[in-house]
């Protein structure tokens, strides 16, 4: 399968180039805005592995829906209006989009979604993220998927991102029922930790996943390609990739 890595000078996108070698998935394009690299794919493409900046993902992800192409969202940070690209390219062809490519996060998300539903509404939910300083959004896709799970696992109706609270400060009064806090967390070199915290009155539980190479990421995109080749038109996730 032939295949353009969008975001190739990042780290994410050399992590893909350099374990796409020795697969069956050919990288025929390095595209990026630095010096040196491709600026698009050629005709034939069979799949985008994206991981630009999330301005970068209306005008791909248009011209991949138009090329028939398949599609895997490594970029977070996306605004409603951006998403609404997407969701209309997934009328055209297979996306998969995710916050988080890794087997470990993906098995936290499911984990979470039954802690939230076995300890129910009387244990306070609080995620907290940390990553490198180069990031530029928070919080991180992952803890907003995190935060999602946790609602899905106690019914909750406010699943949308607005319902859901990020860091705290001055006087904020006692903590209401049913909250969920998101905490981010910048500095030096850390690919990506995430902690799920479940705290009730006689017991606190939690559920953390820390990330030792970008490669756990990389190897979940680009095995979401390779799933992705021939799939209907829509949204997919790294759950009806794994089988979760």
């Amino acid at each position: 399968m032939k295949i353009a890595i969008l975001g190739a000078a990042g780290r994410m996108g050399r992590k893909l180039c350099e374990l796409a070698s020795g697969t069956p998935l050919e990288v025929v394009a390095k595209i990026d805005v630095a010096d040196g690299f491709d600026r698009t794919w050629p005709a034939e493409t069979e799949g985008i592995i994206d991981f630009s900046y999330h301005t970068a993902l209306p005008s791909a992800i248009d011209k991949a829906a138009q090329d028939g192409i398949a599609y895997v969202i490594g970029t977070t940070g996306i605004t409603p209006e951006e998403q609404a690209h997407v969701d209309a390219a997934a009328k055209k062809i297979p996306v998969v989009q995710s916050g988080n490519y890794s087997l470990g996060v993906n098995l936290l998300l499911a984990l979470v979604r039954q802690a939230a539903a076995t300890l129910g509404p009387d244990y306070d939910v609080e995620i907290t993220e940390m990553h490198h300083k180069h990031k530029k959004d928070a919080p991180s896709g992952t803890a907003l998927m995190l935060a999602k799970s946790a609602n899905e696992g106690r019914a909750e109706i406010n699943a949308a991102t607005d319902g859901f609270i990020y860091g705290r400060k001055g006087d904020t009064g006692e903590r209401p029922a049913g909250e969920i806090a998101i905490h981010a967390l910048r500095g030096g070199s850390v690919v990506g930790d995430h902690t799920v915290m479940f705290a009730g009155e006689l017991e606190r539980v939690e559920l953390t996943h820390k990330a030792q190479d970008r490669a756990a990421f990389a190897a979940g995109a680009l095995k979401a390609m390779a799933w992705a080749k021939g799939k209907s038109p829509g949204i997919y996730t790294m759950r009806d990739v794994l089988g979760l």
